[in-house]
């Protein structure tokens, strides 16, 4: 059984979410020994962030995932969906405070509506990494850094953070299966 990986170069949108559900999917359908995410993203939108994270924490094969380059904004809870989490050791993690583009008029109560999602939104990523990250040295305050106070943390930091297990390059070895999602 090969180990199947998935080369995930690109924003976080629709597309690139159905792209991974359809390339896992097929994974495990092939009886993939595991699955590996190699990530290089700036983030995008937390709604389809969310369902990647739910979506890879659902399946049947153990997911490795790691940081090939950047891992940024809504990246870290795609990226935190790994049971095994590596990074290489000239990259960087990125946490910053959330922003919505709002085109257009907006009313009163849509604007409520936005802030209530950005809200809840915020909660569960604070929660997701604090679940993930349980066990760490040094604790991320990640609310403070979505609200008010980016962070970029190296590899080494990410470690004593609890967001990685392991500094090491990627393996791609020629009997792996690989597939690529890219903007």
């Amino acid at each position: 059984m090969p180990v199947h990986i998935i080369n995930f170069t690109a924003p976080i949108t629709a597309s690139t979410c159905s792209q991974l559900i359809e390339k896992a999917s097929l994974a495990v359908q092939a009886q993939a020994s595991r699955l590996v995410l190699n990530m290089a993203t700036m983030g995008g939108e937390c709604s389809y962030g969310f369902t990647m994270y739910n979506f890879l924490l659902s399946l049947p094969i153990p997911v490795h995932t790691h940081n090939l380059g950047t891992v940024e904004s809504m990246g870290n809870i795609i990226f935190l969906a790994g049971e095994r989490r590596t990074a290489c050791t000239h990259s960087k993690f990125l946490f910053h405070p959330f922003h919505w583009h709002v085109q257009g008029a907006v009313d009163h109560s849509r604007m409520s509506e936005y802030a209530m999602s950005l809200d809840y939104d915020l909660q569960l990523y604070v929660r997701i990494v604090a679940e993930r990250t349980q066990n760490a040295l040094e604790p991320l305050d990640t609310e403070k850094h979505l609200i008010a106070a980016p962070r970029i943390l190296d590899p080494q930091q990410a470690m004593t953070s609890g967001l990685i297990q392991g500094i090491e390059a990627p393996v791609i070895q020629t009997e792996c299966v690989s597939s690529f999602i890219h903007s």
